[in-house]
């Protein structure tokens, strides 16, 4: 095996070991910006399983995400229960939905597909927004506390570090599941599907079935990271569904790369530093904010990792 094999694989470790020990050296300020920048950055690859690898762009996903960190929080509130059941509930609700959802959405394509995901999801911010008994209106969900999280592990959840290292576990576990997905059989056809739908579905393999099952399963991820996300932020609310919550993977995703896999987790990286930055020096942060964003998708077509990786491949 050659050194050159060996570097992303050492690097990747490298990385890991190094936000490992993040708490042990940083402050409690930016232990926090690193969990949103894991749990948005999971959010994002799990849209990106749609996007990137399957060829649909949709405007929906916040609704997945929002009913990962309804389902979290709820069960947290009312019964009290581990935080990894809390998980694996808002992974399932955010499936089962993208199923509900995707049976629909997966009849059209281009444009079609992407205002009726928009449509479905400012639906699933109406019912969070409206159904006051149960979501509790624009106030949230909140006032939940974090107990054990189960599987016999004796954690102090309520310190930012130790959750840090949950969402960082849990992230990186989920984010090699999702790979394997990408790199299966599965996965490959989805690709093909990406680059052209027609002949692949002129071999016979059932088309519409496949990307139902991609957003099947983008949208299990997006409700774990939803999952992950309430707990951290301690409430669960209706922004959380918005349809603006939607653009927030599709942005990340196009800045690190949507081509590659690790780019959506350094697309969450930049999205969120730029915008912790740019909130402390000015109100507008949102002007500038588009002006550097608007600046890297121009003259960073392929994104900021998948630049850096094509630069590297050709240089090979």
């Amino acid at each position: 095996m050659s050194m050159r094999t060996l570097i992303a694989p050492g690097l990747l470790a490298g990385l890991l070991v190094g936000l490992w020990f993040l708490p042990a050296w940083a402050p409690y300020f930016y232990v926090f910006v690193a969990t949103e920048v894991l749990v948005l950055g999971l959010f994002a690859a799990g849209f990106n399983l749609v996007f990137g690898y399957t060829g649909m762009l949709s405007l929906g996903h916040a609704a997945f995400f929002g009913i990962g960190c309804y389902a979290s929080a709820m069960l947290l509130l009312h019964l009290q229960t581990p935080l990894i059941l809390a998980l694996l509930a808002a992974t399932a609700a955010g499936g089962v939905l993208a199923l509900a959802i995707g049976v629909f959405c997966v009849r059209l394509t281009e444009v079609y597909f992407t205002m009726l995901t928009l449509a479905f999801g400012m639906m699933v911010f109406s019912i969070a927004q409206q159904w006051r008994s149960v979501t509790n209106g624009s106030d949230g969900i909140t006032g939940f506390r974090l107990g054990e999280f189960g599987v016999g592990l004796d954690l102090t959840l309520a310190d930012p570090a130790v959750y840090y290292h949950v969402t960082l576990v849990v992230v990186v576990l989920a984010a090699a599941l999702l790979y394997l997905i990408t790199v299966s059989p599965f996965g490959l056809i989805l690709r093909a599907m990406a680059e052209n739908l027609e002949r692949v579905a002129f071999t016979g393999i059932p088309v519409r079935r496949y990307r139902l099952y991609s957003f099947g399963i983008s949208g299990a991820f997006s409700g774990l990271a939803g999952g992950l996300f309430a707990p951290f932020t301690r409430v669960a609310s209706p922004d959380m569904v918005h349809w603006s919550q939607s653009a927030e993977p599709v942005l990340m995703s196009i800045l690190g790369g949507s081509s590659t896999f690790l780019g959506p987790f350094v697309g969450s990286g930049i999205f969120i530093l730029l915008e912790t930055w740019l909130t402390s020096y000015t109100d507008r942060w949102m002007f500038f904010l588009g002006v550097v964003l608007a600046a890297m998708v121009i003259y960073l077509r392929r994104g900021l990792f998948g630049t850096a990786v094509d630069r590297l491949a050709r240089r090979r």
